[in-house]
């Protein structure tokens, strides 16, 4: 019976398993992004998620904590400096997970995951929308009317003639 065993073992042994953890764990603070297949991307969400949340809090105990999960110094100041500010106000769910279709050579599902805050396609989008969208009154558009229109009506059509060629050149 495999009663309380929810670990995805993904075909490797334990020793082997945490060290690719670590090292796609690294790979996602340090990119932002990765592509791999949907079975390591779930993992890699349930291992990075807590880390996250210990980055948030900024001390010794925490940091070596993260580190020994890690064993990458650079990764590590990474996440306390840059993800950690970015995730300050987030209670939780730093990553997703955007399904790919299947790869090439093997059929294996593949999928992106990423840190939710450092997507600019999808924060850009929220932030200037509240941006432009401004009120103007009625006196603007009724000064502005008169000069949009007076250039279009004053505009003659072009005529190709011998004196036109001849003033161009």
């Amino acid at each position: 019976m495999r009663h309380g065993k929810k670990v995805n073992h993904l075909s490797r042994q334990s020793g082997h398993r945490k060290l690719m953890l670590a090292n796609m764990a690294c790979s996602l603070i340090e990119h932002k992004r990765i592509n791999t297949t949907v079975a390591k991307a779930k993992a890699l969400k349930q291992y990075i998620e807590p880390l996250v949340t210990k980055s948030k809090a900024d001390t010794t105990h925490n940091r070596r904590i993260v580190f020994a999960n890690l064993r990458d110094k650079y990764a590590v100041t990474e996440l306390f400096r840059e993800v950690a500010a970015k995730v300050g106000d987030r209670p939780g769910g730093y990553t997703r997970i955007i399904k790919l279709g299947n790869r090439l050579g093997d059929n294996a599902d593949m999928a992106m995951i990423e840190l939710v805050d450092f997507n600019e396609l999808y924060n850009a989008t929220t932030k200037e929308a509240k941006k432009t969208t401004t009120r103007r009154s009625r006196t603007a558009k009724k000064a502005d009317a008169p000069v949009a229109e007076a250039p279009a009506a004053t505009e003659a059509p072009a005529v190709d003639t011998e004196e036109n060629k001849e003033a161009t050149e």
